[in-house]
């Protein structure tokens, strides 16, 4: 086998899953091979060379010798069982510390080789949980935000943490999690084609921060509308938009007893994203559930295949910004309408851009008067030339909107 280009695994994700009855533990690792001659663009072997997912952004990894006997690890969901001779070239640990830069826990990986049971990896021993729930504590102290029970909702980047996690602190820091003993996630889908909206048919969503149980009365309440298709778990854990929301989750809920109904939001239609708006409106008014609405914005690059520049706006960054900012004032307004044309006219690519859309029909059907506000906007680097790169980041809170004359009161 020829030495590979570039092996970048994808952080995994334990499900506990009914199968005839019974609860499983599945513990998943999968891979992304990198192409030759584009070792810094991740792509999936199963889609064309020249399909780059936009989520998947990262720095150049250099090439990493791969055995001959470990030419399985090439191709996406395959398990991260080591053989003997695996073991004794230590190749495989390198893979999971890669794994965890890309993903943005590169400082939170234990230098110890996990434990093993019926040839699964038992991914909580790859995580330091006192490191990783120092940095998330950290980033939200340092947002210094007050916690209030009127946000029902927030929209956060789901970028690897070194990228996104200081960002996505100015959204998650906003929770009072007091009251509130459900939580809706609604994530875009980057690799898994659905018309629908998808749910989870996992049991728990494991962290490293703690259990997230998944609330199935709800699942099967939605799923009874007949509206809704339900994901495998393979597509459930590969799909990371909903994925770096949990720790968060996680930290902000401990010692809350919270469930989850996670989402998973496909490429709708106009008429789909008021549809479902529509139909989760009603959850949105009940004040014990809160809505955690999964995106990043501009995508800017010829890598994304998007470079417009609007050169009166100065440098590149700044042209890139006023394009975002534009999209976060119309957001802001609660308009799902006046998004959708302003998506038409600029393109910009916000990956989240169908989760934002029914979480905005959803603010047009509910009895309760919300108002979206931005907090934090944020850029992983500032473009100055055609051929940089960069994914863009912003948070928002969205809280009930209570009348001048009842603040003075």
């Amino acid at each position: 086998m020829d030495v590979a280009q570039a092996i970048a695994p994808t952080s995994p994700k334990k499900f506990t899953s009914k199968t005839k009855g019974k609860e499983e533990r599945v513990n998943w690792c999968h891979f992304e091979a990198l192409m030759p001659g584009r070792s810094h663009f991740p792509v999936h072997r199963e889609l064309p060379a020249d399909f780059l997912s936009a989520s998947m952004a990262m720095q150049p990894q250099r090439p990493i010798e791969i055995p001959e006997n470990a030419e399985r690890i090439c191709c996406r969901f395959a398990m991260a069982v080591e053989s003997e001779e695996e073991r004794k070239t230590g190749w495989a640990h390198e893979i999971r510390r890669r794994r965890r830069r890309l993903r943005g826990w590169k400082d939170c990986v234990k230098p110890l080789r996990p434990e093993r049971k019926e040839n699964k990896v038992v991914v909580d021993n790859l995580f330091d949980t006192r490191k990783l729930d120092e940095e998330l504590d950290g980033w939200l102290r340092a947002a210094g935000l007050t916690k209030s029970p009127d946000v029902r909702a927030v929209i956060a980047p789901h970028a690897g943490y070194s990228y996104s996690g200081r960002c996505a602190a100015y959204a998650f820091g906003n929770i009072d999690p007091t009251n509130i003993s459900r939580v809706f996630l609604l994530g875009p889908s980057h690799h898994y084609y659905t018309p629908k909206c998808a749910l989870t048919r996992a049991t728990i969503y494991s962290t490293p921060i703690g259990d997230l149980p998944v609330d199935h009365e709800v699942i099967e309440e939605l799923n009874a509308t007949g509206k809704f298709d339900f994901m495998d778990l393979s597509v459930d854990e590969a799909e990371h938009s909903m994925e770096m929301h949990l720790p968060y989750l996680s930290k902000v809920f401990q010692g809350h007893n919270v469930k989850v109904v996670p989402i998973l939001v496909g490429a709708l239609n106009s008429q789909n994203e008021a549809m479902y708006g529509q139909l989760l409106s009603k959850y949105l008014d009940d004040p014990k559930n809160f809505f955690s609405i999964s995106s990043d914005f501009c995508h800017w690059g010829t890598r994304f295949s998007y470079t417009y520049y609007d050169k009166s706006h100065g440098a590149i960054h700044k042209s890139i910004e006023a394009l975002d900012r534009m999209g976060m004032e119309i957001i802001e307004t609660g308009n799902p309408d006046a998004f959708k044309q302003y998506l038409q006219e600029y393109e910009n690519t916000i990956c989240g851009r169908h989760p934002i859309s029914v979480f905005l029909s959803m603010l047009k059907h509910c009895s309760t008067k919300i108002k979206i506000g931005f907090v934090r906007y944020e850029q992983s680097s500032q473009c100055k030339s055609m051929r940089d790169s960069s994914v863009s980041y912003a948070s928002a809170a969205a809280k009930v909107d209570t009348p001048a004359e009842e603040e003075k009161d």
